[in-house]
């Protein structure tokens, strides 16, 4: 077990702390931090650890490239830990009415369906990475979930947050019609690799069966 993957460990442990601090009822919790008095309410303690659990995502993909640590249990791990803080803070967000449940389905059944399309491809032998549009989808629903976690508190920043969430959604339809793609070329490829060996194994055996018949004559 390396660093990053640890790091994507500790991103799926913070998904109840994020979930718990934003669902509660609205408190204010004081903090003095270097001589400073901070007041923070649990909405903005629930961003602090997202925004945390985010940087995890760019962290222990940065780490990985740089020590050269790519791993396959990597590669299946992370998009699970980023499915997980999405669906879980999108969840919590619908609880206290900041996005629209709509969106959340739509959201959460494309990562559902992406997962079970990956899944398929990893039987047939081929591991479908995560590509370009997947990881600007990635980057805007951070943004959208930040900026509603943060509406919440700030009122102003609703525009914001709702601009964002409308940009994940065109992102998450996009990207998700990009793994279907990749997904039926891979599947594709398989699919008639198995029918040539399966011909020409059908070839040999007629082959054998004819020299067979010719011998007993």
């Amino acid at each position: 077990m390396n660093i990053p993957n640890l790091l994507t460990l500790a991103r799926i442990f913070f998904v109840p702390l994020v979930v718990a601090a934003l669902v509660q009822e609205h408190r204010v919790y004081v903090f003095q931090l270097l001589g400073f008095h901070i007041e923070l309410g649990n909405e903005m303690i629930a961003l602090l650890i997202f925004l945390i659990a985010a940087f995890t995502d760019m962290l222990d993909g940065y780490l990985a490239r740089k020590w050269s640590q790519i791993t396959t249990v990597g590669m299946l791990l992370d998009p699970i830990a980023d499915k997980l803080l999405i669906s879980a803070s999108l969840i919590a967000l619908v609880e206290v009415k900041a996005v629209p449940a709509w969106v959340v389905i739509l959201i959460i059944g494309r990562d559902f369906a992406i997962s079970g399309l990956r899944s398929i491809a990893l039987s047939e032998g081929y591991l479908i990475p995560a590509s370009d549009l997947g990881k600007s989808k990635m980057i805007l629903q951070v943004a959208a979930v930040g900026l509603a976690m943060a509406s919440l508190r700030l009122p102003e920043w609703r525009t914001a947050a709702s601009l964002a969430l409308w940009a994940s959604v065109v992102f998450t339809i996009v990207s998700a019609i990009d793994y279907t793609r990749q997904f039926w070329r891979k599947i594709d490829i398989s699919v008639k690799r198995r029918r040539r060996r399966e011909l020409l194994l059908l070839d040999r055996s007629r082959r054998r069966a004819a020299r067979a018949d010719t011998t007993n004559i």
